[in-house]
């Protein structure tokens, strides 16, 4: 059996455990609509008194940082569900397949890219009624990155279930490290009005340039170098994620 064809039969079925509940596809989408809602007109009625903000009008600035905290959030937490599938004996009956350990991960990760990839969009749409204005090549280009970052970040909460097998020790473990590296991305307040240490912190910060390349995606700016560096850290995100991911599927379910 073919990895492709085994990847398949992975995603197939985690997809359709996802279309049999669909309560959490609709929560993951409520909350940043509900932060469209009742946050962004307040950050339309500040963008022009406030200095340092990036360049753009307020939901050039706002929905793009949704989007990133979609992607982190919404991938970062996909491990309680491989937590109850081992609990369950479902990763130990597939541990006596004849399956490629990767693609026990490579069907999973497909199924949440695509899930928050369908919430992004749907994001984006419901922003247009607000006041988004955006090209359609910054909105493709904006997906592919939201694909990344859930690739990424669902590959490393898949890694560090099986490894702990826990949701108390998985929970503390996600919120501590995705709530600061969130904060430190200048989604919300702009790192500019920041002391330098901070800013020094957000610098080295993958998010922070990812966040800034999606506006400068959204007001058409595809061709500089904020764009560029933006997509490339994605891409950076991804690869270690993915790395991160299948190696230690293939040590766990050995």
């Amino acid at each position: 059996m073919s990895f492709f064809r085994e990847t398949w039969i992975v995603f197939s079925r985690a997809l359709r455990l996802s279309l049999r509940n669909p309560v959490w596809v609709v929560i993951g989408l409520t909350q940043p609509v509900l932060y469209l809602a009742l946050f962004g007109p307040l950050l339309k009625q500040v963008v022009s008194s406030t200095p340092g903000l990036p360049p753009g009008d307020a939901w050039q600035i706002f929905v793009p940082g949704l989007l990133v905290q979609l992607g982190i959030f919404g991938a970062s937490f996909v491990g309680f569900g491989l937590i109850a599938e081992w609990r369950a004996g479902v990763i130990e009956r597939m541990r006596v397949t004849p399956a490629h350990r990767t693609a026990l991960l490579a069907g999973r990760v497909a199924r949440d890219v695509l899930v928050l990839v369908v919430q992004a969009a749907l994001l984006m749409l419901v922003a247009v009624p607000f006041g988004l204005r955006l090209p359609v090549g910054g909105a493709l280009l904006a997906l592919l990155v939201v694909a990344l970052l859930a690739a990424a970040f669902s590959s490393l909460s898949y890694a560090a279930a099986l490894v702990l097998r826990s949701e108390d020790a998985l929970a503390p473990l996600l919120n501590g490290i995705a709530v600061p590296v969130l904060l430190l991305s200048g989604i919300l307040l702009p790192m500019s009005i920041a002391p330098a240490w901070l800013q020094t912190l957000s610098d080295v910060n993958p998010l922070k340039h990812i966040v800034d390349g999606i506006r400068a995606l959204f007001r058409g700016d595809v061709g500089t170098s904020v764009a560029g560096w933006g997509l490339v850290w994605a891409f950076a995100l991804v690869v270690v994620g993915l790395a991160v991911g299948a190696r230690t599927f293939r040590r766990e379910s050995a």
